[in-house]
C-alpha cells in the first residue's frame, strides 16, 4: 500500500491487565486482514509482537510492539502493550500516540489492576475508548456479572455493540445490537433487543436534533446513526464492548471493521494542540493534514543492534522525507533524518516519506528521547511531555568485575534513555550507584537487558538511607595537633563551640578570635577542616547539617604551624564539641500517597502504622480509597512487594520527598553503632 491518505489512517493501541489476550488478539487481527500469513502462539513464544528473547521466555509482552495492517483499504497502526503494571510506561507512551485505546478484558479473569490504570491515564489523554471481551470460549463465564462490572467501574455510557450467542463451547458468533439479524438464536434475541435501546440513546446524544427526532418515534437512517455513533465514541461518551475469541476466530473480523468503520482516523479524534518554543510563543494550528508544517513526537526510544538508535514518532501534522531535516524542540538543533521506517514487531522497512497520522521510526539520529518535538524549523512547536509515574523501588548496584566501573554508566544510560519509568543516579552522600523502576520485577529485567546487551552484570543491594547528623544542645572543646618528626613540625590549637541553628539554616562559621591567638590566614583553615568534617559525620558518618561552629580561641607556633595543622586540630576539635552536644540523626520523611481498594483499609492502616507513618487524610472514590501519609524512608525499602502482597496486586503508591525529622533514640543507637563497628573493622 502507497503512503496512506489521513483520513483512510487508524491508530489504536491493545491496553488492559496481564493475561487478557492482548497479544493473542493482535495476532488474530494481523492474521485475519492477511498482514501475515501464520497465526503465532504466546506460549511458543512465536507471536509478531513478542518478539524479544526475555518476553518469549516469560511468556508475556514486556515491550509496546508497534505492528500494522490494511483493511477495506485503510492502514491501520496497532500497539500491543505490556499488561503487567511494571512495565506501565510502555502503555503510557502508547496513548499519546494514538486516537483509539482497545481495552482488552479477559471475560474469566475480568477487570484486572492494570485495566483501571490504563483507563485513568487514557481518559488523562482524551482518546477514545473501546472494550474488548476476550476468551469467549472459556469456563465459567458470568456474562451479566461482568458487564455490570465494567458499568460500575467505567461508567454508564458502556453499552453492548455487539452480543455473543453463548458462552464458553457454546460460544460461536456475534451479533450486532444497532442491526440485529432477523433470525438471531432465541437465547440472543431477547438480549439484543433490550440492548438497543440504551445504545440508541447514549448515540443520540451527540446532537439536540437527533435526540428529538429519535424521542419522536422518527426512523433515523444508519448513516446518520453511523455518523453519531463515531462522533460518541470519538467524544467519550460512548464506550463500546465488543465480543472475541481469539482461539476461535469468533468476532474478530467483525472487530477490524469496526476499527475501520467507527473508531476515530486522526481527522476525527483527539487533536493535541502544541505549545510554542518559548512562553508566549503562538505556534499556529497544526492540522492532521499532510501539507500543514511537519510537527511530531517520540513516543518511543529503542536500541537495535544492527542499525543503532531507532526513535519511534508519532506525525501529528505535515510530512517528513527520508532525506528531510526537523528542528527538535528539547536542544534546539536541527537534524537530519538517517533513515525513515515502518515498524512491524522487529522488522523495518524503509520509506520515501511518511505523513500525518501514521507512526514511523527515524534511525540514527542518536540525540532524540522520549516526548522530544520533532517540528518544521521554520513553523517551530513542541507538545507537552508525556506524563511517566515516578519509580518506586530503588536498588544500589555495582558491577561484579573489575574494569566494568568505565562501562556501567554509560550502559545504565543507553538503558534509562529507552524507559523513562527507569532511572539512574549516583547519590552525593552514599556514593551509591541508584537504579529505580516500577518494582523489583521491572527492576529485574533491566538488568538482565544490562548483562545481555552490554555484558555488564552488578550486585544489588537495598540503598544505604542518607541520614543526617544534627545537634539539639550546645558544646565545647579544644584540640591541640602538634608533631615532630625531626624537621619542620606540624602545631595547631583550636577552641571552639558548636550550636544548633534553625532546621534547614545549614552550617554557620563564625571567627570570634580576638588578639591574634591565631593568625589570620589559619582561621580560614580551621573552617577548611571543619567543613570536611561535616561531609564524613561524626557519630554515624553521614552529612552533618544545621550547626555554627565559633572559633574562639587558639594558640600557633611561628615556625611550626601550618595550613594542615589547623585543619587537623579544628577538625577534632569540632568532633568532640560536637558529642557534647546532645547529637541526633534525621531521617527522610517521604509523602505517601497510596490507593487501595476499600474493604483492604484496616490491613494498610494498620501496616502504616508499624512503619511508623502518620495518616493525615483519606479520601473515597468509589471502591477505592486514598490514604496521605508521611513515612520514614527507612521503612519503605520493601513496600512496594508487600503491599501488593497485601491488596491482591490492586494497591498502587506514589513517593515524595517531605521533610527530614528525628529518628527516634532507640533506632538512633543501632545505626550509631552500626556505623561505629563498621569503622572498627575498617582499622
Amino acid at each position: 500500500m502507497a503512503t496512506p491518505a489521513v483520513e483512510s489512517i487508524r491508530n489504536v493501541a491493545f491496553v488492559g491487565h496481564g493475561d487478557a489476550g492482548k497479544t493473542t488478539l493482535v495476532e488474530s487481527l494481523l492474521f485475519k486482514s492477511g498482514a501475515i500469513n501464520r497465526k503465532g502462539d504466546v506460549k511458543e513464544g512465536t507471536t509478531i509482537s513478542d518478539w524479544e528473547q526475555d518476553e518469549r521466555d516469560k511468556a508475556h509482552s514486556i515491550r509496546a510492539s508497534l505492528l500494522r495492517c490494511d483493511h477495506k483499504g485503510h492502514r491501520i497502526h496497532l500497539i500491543d502493550t505490556p499488561g503487567y503494571p511494571d512495565f506501565q510506561g510502555e502503555g503510557i507512551s502508547a496513548l499519546r500516540a494514538v486516537e483509539t485505546a482497545i481495552f482488552a478484558i479477559s471475560a474469566t479473569g475480568g477487570i484486572g489492576v492494570n485495566t483501571r490504570a490504563m483507563w485513568a491515564q487514557a481518559v488523562k489523554e482524551g482518546v477514545a475508548r473501546v472494550i474488548v471481551v476476550t476468551k469467549m470460549d472459556g469456563e465459567n463465564i458470568e456474562l451479566d456479572n461482568l458487564l455490570a462490572s465494567i458499568r460500575e467501574t467505567f461508567g454508564d455510557q458502556c453499552h453492548c455493540w455487539d452480543l455473543p450467542d453463548g458462552t464458553g463451547s457454546s460460544f460461536s458468533a456475534v451479533y450486532s445490537v444497532l442491526h440485529p439479524p432477523d433470525k438471531a438464536p432465541p437465547a440472543a434475541a431477547d438480549a439484543l433487543s433490550s440492548s438497543r435501546d440504551p445504545l440508541m440513546e447514549t448515540i443520540v446524544e451527540v446532537e439536540d436534533k437527533l435526540v428529538e427526532r429519535y424521542l419522536d418515534g422518527e426512523t433515523l437512517s444508519d448513516e446518520e446513526v453511523g455518523r453519531a455513533a463515531s462522533r460518541a465514541i470519538a467524544s467519550g461518551t460512548l464506550t463500546p464492548i465488543l465480543f472475541v475469541s481469539s482461539d476461535k476466530d469468533s468476532g474478530i473480523a467483525k472487530l477490524l471493521d469496526f476499527i475501520v468503520d467507527d473508531t476515530p482516523g486522526p481527522k476525527v479524534g483527539l487533536q493535541r494542540k502544541p505549545l510554542g518554543i518559548e512562553e508566549g510563543d503562538d505556534p499556529g494550528e497544526r492540522l492532521p493534514d499532510a501539507k500543514a508544517p511537519f510537527a511530531a513526537q517520540v513516543i518511543k526510544v529503542v536500541s537495535d543492534p544492527f542499525v543503532g538508535k531507532l526513535s519511534y514518532v508519532r506525525i501529528f501534522s505535515g510530512t517528513l522525507a527520508a532525506s528531510g531535516t526537523f528542528l527538535n524542540s528539547r536542544t534546539g538543533k536541527t537534524e537530519k533524518v538517517g533513515n525513515l521506517l515502518e515498524i512491524q514487531g522487529k522488522e523495518q522497512k524503509a520509506v520515501e516519506s511518511a505523513s500525518a497520522g501514521q507512526i514511523v521510526a527515524i534511525s540514527k539520529v542518536d540525540s532524540l528521547n522520549v516526548s522530544d518535538t520533532l517540528s518544521d524549523e521554520k513553523h517551530p512547536c513542541r507538545y507537552p511531555p508525556i506524563d511517566f509515574p515516578q519509580p518506586m523501588v530503588q536498588l544500589a548496584c555495582e558491577p561484579k568485575k573489575r574494569g566494568d566501573e568505565t562501562k556501567i554508566g554509560g550502559a545504565l544510560a543507553r538503558l534509562a534513555e529507552e524507559d523513562p519509568t527507569f532511572k539512574v543516579k549516583r547519590d552525593e552522600q552514599t556514593a551509591e550507584l541508584i537504579v529505580s523502576g516500577m518494582s523489583n520485577l521491572h527492576l529485574d529485567v533491566i538488568l538482565h537487558r544490562l548483562k545481555k546487551r552490554f555484558d555488564v552484570e552488578v550486585e544489588t543491594r537495598i540503598p544505604s538511607i542518607p541520614y543526617w547528623e544534627t545537634i539539639t544542645g550546645k558544646g565545647d572543646a579544644k584540640y591541640r595537633h602538634k608533631k615532630q618528626t625531626g624537621g619542620a613540625g606540624q602545631f595547631g590549637e583550636v577552641w571552639l563551640r558548636v550550636e544548633p541553628t534553625a532546621r534547614g539554616e545549614g552550617f554557620e562559621f563564625s571567627n570570634d578570635i580576638v588578639g591574634g591567638s591565631i593568625p589570620h590566614q589559619y582561621v580560614a583553615s580551621c573552617e577548611k577542616g571543619i567543613r570536611s568534617a561535616l561531609g564524613q559525620g561524626v557519630v554515624s558518618g553521614n552529612r552533618v547539617v544545621d550547626v555554627k561552629v565559633s572559633v574562639y580561641d587558639g594558640k600557633h607556633h611561628p615556625v611550626d604551624s601550618k595550613d594542615i595543622a589547623f585543619q587537623i586540630a579544628a577538625r577534632n576539635a569540632f568532633r568532640e564539641a560536637f558529642r557534647m552536644a546532645k547529637p541526633v540523626l534525621l531521617e527522610p520523611v517521604m509523602k505517601l500517597l497510596v490507593t487501595i481498594p476499600v474493604e483492604k483499609m484496616g490491613d494498610i492502616t494498620g501496616d502504616l502504622n508499624g512503619r511508623r507513618g502518620r495518616i493525615h487524610g483519606m479520601e473515597t472514590t468509589g471502591n477505592y480509597q486514598t490514604i496521605e501519609a508521611e513515612v520514614p524512608l527507612a521503612e519503605m525499602a520493601t513496600y512496594c512487594s508487600e503491599l501488593r502482597s497485601m491488596t491482591g496486586g490492586e494497591g498502587t503508591y506514589s513517593l515524595t520527598h517531605s521533610h527530614y525529622d528525628v529518628v527516634p533514640p532507640n533506632l538512633a543507637q543501632e545505626i550509631m553503632a552500626k556505623a561505629k563497628k563498621a569503622e572498627d573493622d575498617d582499622d
